[in-house]
């Protein structure tokens, strides 16, 4: 069969079928493939086109920016949709986005999805339901949604969940970012393959006789990863970040920081409880409780659409009744002056009616 790209709805997504494979390609380098409503609904058309071709028994998910797979959501386009009032088009991309994270997760055949370079947020919703994925050397993996004032969604909740021990609330609570290793020790990914060996990785899916097998296939190309940085932390990580409260995962790091004497500790990048506890300081106390909640209860239930549409709820209650996104949005997106203005500012301002508040919020069901 002859190879065939094509545009449908919007020319950044792109989408090949050549003998077995079909192609489903980010071309958005300009922002690291960062998401708009657009991108998702052509997105979402691909992959229902694809489901049903009779030609097609694999899927590719990737991009052609070698910087990444995909940032997330294009947080300026919806920062300037919650300040307009334009409650209609916030709810309408997340719905569409939340349901193409279903959607990726349900399809019919093997999905492959190439998580290089950045993959944040959105991007680990298109790439890390899929059942093969492949990080690089250059893997860069988080749910940063803490950081910028909201919690994690896209399916995120469950992936945090299922992660080991309790390593899911420490990434989640202060946004951390995961290399190749930490990636694959999380469980959010399956192989690490060399960069350069990506194109070859491509080939072999378009030609593939033997192995038959996309996930036997890839185990050609598959390099051992370097230690896991986050299964050395496990034995403080768990220890702190399995309490029942933020205020007590606080006052535990502390003492952790204090025993180990690492109080200095200044990178932020370094998984030590002194830098996981300056990086809770960092975060708005009630999206830390929010977010703590939302992956206990995923946890609890276990099940990608539960997942979603609690998520779903969540994320429409801070649009429609809390100011923290669009502040967290402005300082380190906007105006990029990193000085975010929190609603409350302490923990004890968190109270449990508020939480359950946003947990009872009331929408429209993603799957009726």
């Amino acid at each position: 069969m002859k190879k065939v790209t094509q545009t449908f709805f919007d020319e950044r997504i792109l989408v090949t079928k050549h003998t077995a494979l079909g192609r489903i390609t980010i071309d958005h380098p300009r922002a690291i493939g960062a998401l708009d409503r657009s991108m998702v609904e052509a997105f979402a058309h691909a992959l229902e086109g694809l489901a049903v071709d009779t030609d097609v028994d694999t899927l590719l998910l990737d991009a052609t920016d070698e910087r990444g797979f995909c940032s997330g959501g294009d947080l300026r386009r919806l920062h300037g949709q919650i300040t307009a009032g334009d409650l209609a088009g916030v709810d309408g991309f997340f719905r569409a986005e939340y349901r193409l994270n279903a959607a990726i997760a349900a399809f019919p055949h093997p999905v492959v999805a190439f998580a290089n370079g950045v993959t944040m947020g959105g991007g680990v919703g298109l790439a890390c339901h899929a059942p093969v994925r492949i990080v690089t050397e250059t893997s860069r993996l988080a749910m940063p949604e803490t950081r910028i004032g909201f919690t994690p969604d896209v399916g995120g909740t469950l992936l945090l969940a299922n992660a080991p021990g309790h390593v899911g609330e420490y990434l989640a609570l202060t946004s951390a970012e995961m290399d190749a290793a930490d990636a694959i020790y999380a469980g959010f990914a399956d192989h690490l393959v060399r960069g350069e060996d990506l194109g070859a990785v491509r080939d072999a899916l378009e030609t593939r006789a033997d192995p038959s097998t996309p996930g036997e296939l890839i185990l050609l190309f598959d390099e051992t990863p370097e230690p896991s940085a986050l299964a050395s932390a496990r034995g403080w990580i768990d220890d702190a970040f399995s309490r029942g409260s933020v205020p007590e995962i606080r006052a535990r790091l502390t003492e952790l920081a204090e025993q180990a004497d690492d109080g200095a500790t200044h990178d932020l990048g370094a998984h030590t409880p002194a830098a996981a506890l300056a990086l809770l300081e960092q975060r708005p106390p009630l999206a830390l409780a929010i977010t703590l909640e939302s992956v206990r209860r995923s946890r609890e239930t276990n099940d990608l659409r539960a997942a979603l549409e609690q998520e779903y709820r969540l994320m429409m209650w801070y649009v429609e009744t809390q100011p923290d996104m669009v502040e967290g949005i402005r300082a380190h997106m906007i105006d990029k002056d990193r000085a975010p203005r929190w609603t409350l500012a302490t923990d004890a301002e968190v109270t449990p009616a508020l939480v359950a508040e946003a947990f009872d919020h009331k929408v429209t069901p993603l799957f009726p």
